[in-house]
């Protein structure tokens, strides 16, 4: 399999698939990209018929959504059970996935991702600091339900875990205060040696990327 992705300093969304992928230990081939190559959406294009990271090439089969990617590799590699193997959970996470896919537009449009970026204390206003509090809110609920199971959202990582993984990022880069369950959460977060690999791999870049189009369609 082929993940092609954009800056890691920047995209994401390409964090999220990739690292599912690095964590669970499935084997695949990265491509990374740069928002500022004049030709980004052309050369995503060649994979992708919307131009947009990330996008999972497997053989013929091309999946260019992160959450279809993500539903792809678990039914691929079922053994990496990559959801919460009890129904209810399952569908819980399947929610809460979702409802990051979809919305907090506020916090996307205001808390970018950038990895090498520090502005503790940042103030933000009514919409941002609404999105930020059903966050937290939505992850005192897992973690309190599962934490007899370990230290993620649903006890064992899963693609709940992947998906918030870019915003555990924002809540380090704008200093945003934590209660003690969600620091936990974005300790335990940040010291996975995936997340790890990718904070160091970013900030090795050096590619300030102005806003642009493929930028801000690629942001999330």
């Amino acid at each position: 399999m082929k993940l092609v992705i954009a800056n890691k300093n920047y995209s994401s969304w390409s964090l999220r698939p990739w690292l599912l992928l690095e964590h669970a230990g499935i084997p695949f081939e990265e491509e990374k990209l740069s928002f500022n190559d004049p030709e980004f959406k052309a050369r995503v294009r060649r994979y992708s018929p919307v131009g947009r990271v990330p996008v999972l090439v497997d053989g013929d089969l091309v999946i260019w959504d992160s959450l279809a990617i993500a539903e792809y590799v678990a039914e691929k590699h079922p053994d990496a059970h990559l959801w919460p193997e009890d129904a209810a959970a399952r569908a819980r996470a399947r929610s809460v996935c979702a409802e990051m896919h979809s919305g907090f537009a506020a916090m996307r449009n205001h808390m970018a991702m950038n990895c090498e970026l520090s502005l503790p204390g940042a103030v933000f206003d009514r919409d941002v600091q609404a999105d930020v509090a059903r966050v937290l809110e939505m992850w005192r609920a897992c973690r309190e339900a599962h934490q007899a199971k370990g230290p993620f959202l649903f006890g064992r990582f899963s693609v709940a875990d992947a998906y918030y993984a870019p915003v555990t990022r924002r809540f380090v880069t704008y200093g945003t205060p934590l209660p003690a369950i969600a620091k936990q959460y974005v300790d335990t977060i940040s010291s996975l040696p995936a997340m790890r690999e990718w904070l160091a791999e970013a900030l090795a870049e050096h590619d300030f990327v102005v806003e642009d189009e493929p930028y801000r369609a690629s942001r999330g």
